[in-house]
């Protein structure tokens, strides 16, 4: 199997490099993912950070979308499936292609690569960035530059046993080098060749890589990377190939609640445990955020992009860079809403930095957008029904954020009451700056923002 993925590999490449023109480079492309972004996470970030009538940098972009999140069943690759994960979800970002969940950049059922566009870029010259507040070797990182059947694969040690990778069993032995694969995602970062790589995942690195004994991090030096693990490090790194590695796994948030308290349950007090009609429901007390004490000596996703710029930017030459904030996803998982606020902070801070390098590089596109939606409603503060003569019980877990304008802003959590939310399938939104005005209509598929990316990068008027 592994023989005939190369082969389709193979053949993709070369039929997209001879269809494109090396002198039909139109610009540079920044694309930043908001994992779980829907217009719930910024409308709730929003009334948080800048106030009910206030706007974030995303809401003054010029150009709008709505964008189509396609799934399908790994078993029946023609049956769609309604709900996806970062894994597939990102695989249509950078490859045009709609997979099952958990794939990174390969085809549901039959288990062939499919050619991402940090690929395509590479074959034309153009310089490649990846930037992200996850594990750099994480679902949506992975699928711009590795191929492997479960997203589960980040290192050589998660290789040669499988695994429990949240709620399901993963059995990477497909993808083993000596099987024909390409070794786990952290080994085929490093054979990737992309020019800059900042984020998290130091862990996945300090192993040895199959077949040759030596750490993945060492054959990294090897390739030519420059190691950053700290701040410091990064600043001192002016050019060339430079792989930063800032926390073990995923970064901490920068914000979390007050005593990193989560959306709790809302409780029937004695007198509604004896009728129906008695009493009123309990809810869990308001809460601020704050900052977070484990976000230390850690640059912020803005910092990250500023030198992913600053490096790419070096040669003058075109480039594509991917910016994600991660956990905007990951906190709503567990429900910890002034995390994802923070994590939604990071993002607008960090388009602030793409914005102001468009400023004096116009043919930046600009996109912003997400991989799927995820659990978390703005609900009202006290019930709409709270006038009725029985008391109101909120399902799930709520929150009850005290805002910087002094009112409460009331968060529900109801897609499951295990220990971890679930990801839904709304539509999420698309953005550009004014660069991205008439490459796409007011509604489209996930795959398509492939199509955009590589006609913009490939292609002139």
């Amino acid at each position: 199997m592994k023989k005939i993925r190369l082969k389709v590999t193979i053949i993709l490449s070369l039929i997209i490099t001879v269809s494109i023109s090396v002198s039909a480079f139109a610009g540079n492309v920044i694309l930043i993912i908001g994992d779980g972004m829907d217009d719930q996470q910024i409308s709730i970030a929003r009334n948080y950070l800048v106030g009910a009538t206030g706007k974030l940098s995303l809401d003054n972009l010029s150009v709008r979308s709505n964008v189509q999140v396609l799934t399908v069943s790994d078993r029946f690759p023609k049956h769609p499936v309604y709900v996806a994960d970062s894994a597939n979800s990102a695989t249509s970002m950078a490859s045009g292609v709609v997979t099952s969940r958990g794939r990174i950049g390969t085809t549901a059922g039959t288990d062939e690569d499919v050619v991402n566009i940090i690929e395509l870029a590479h074959q034309q010259g153009i310089r490649t960035g990846v930037v992200t507040t996850a594990s750099i070797t994480d679902a949506t990182p992975a699928a711009f530059y590795a191929h492997t059947n479960s997203r589960g694969c980040q290192n050589p040690a998660m290789m040669v046993n499988a695994e429990f990778y949240p709620r399901v069993f993963v059995d990477c032995s497909a993808d083993l080098k000596s099987n024909g694969g390409k070794g786990s995602i952290s080994e085929q970062l490093i054979k990737s060749g992309v020019d800059v790589m900042l984020g998290g995942g130091l862990k996945h690195f300090t192993l040895p890589s199959e077949g040759d004994g030596d750490e993945v991090i060492a054959l990294a030096e090897q390739a030519g990377y420059q190691l950053a693990l700290n701040p410091e490090q990064l600043d001192s790194i002016e050019q060339g190939k430079l792989l930063g590695l800032f926390s073990p796994s995923t970064m901490p948030v920068i914000w979390r609640g007050e005593s990193d308290r989560a959306a709790e349950h809302s409780e029937m007090t004695w007198p509604g445990m004896i009728h129906w009609s008695l009493g009123e429901a309990i809810v869990p007390e308001p809460m601020r955020c704050e900052q977070n004490p484990q976000f230390t000596d850690l640059p912020t996703l803005a910092q990250m992009t500023d030198k992913a710029l600053s490096i790419l930017d070096s040669d003058k030459s075109d480039f594509f860079l991917m910016i994600e904030s991660a956990s905007i996803d990951k906190q709503a998982h567990y429900r910890k809403t002034c995390g994802s606020i923070g994590e939604l902070k990071q993002l607008n801070d960090a388009l602030d930095s793409a914005i102001n390098y468009a400023q004096s590089h116009p043919d930046t596109l600009i996109l912003v957008t997400a991989d799927h939606g995820h659990a978390a409603q703005i609900v009202p503060d006290s019930s709409l029904f709270a006038a009725s003569p029985y008391p109101i019980y909120r399902p799930g877990h709520l929150s009850r954020i005290i805002t910087p304008q002094g009112h409460i802003m009331a968060v529900n959590y109801a897609t499951t009451d295990f220990i971890t939310e679930e990801h839904t399938g709304v539509t999420v939104p698309l953005m550009a700056n004014k660069v991205g005005q008439g490459l796409f209509p007011s509604m489209i598929t996930q795959p398509y923002i492939f199509n955009i990316v590589k006609d913009y990068l490939f292609q002139k008027d």
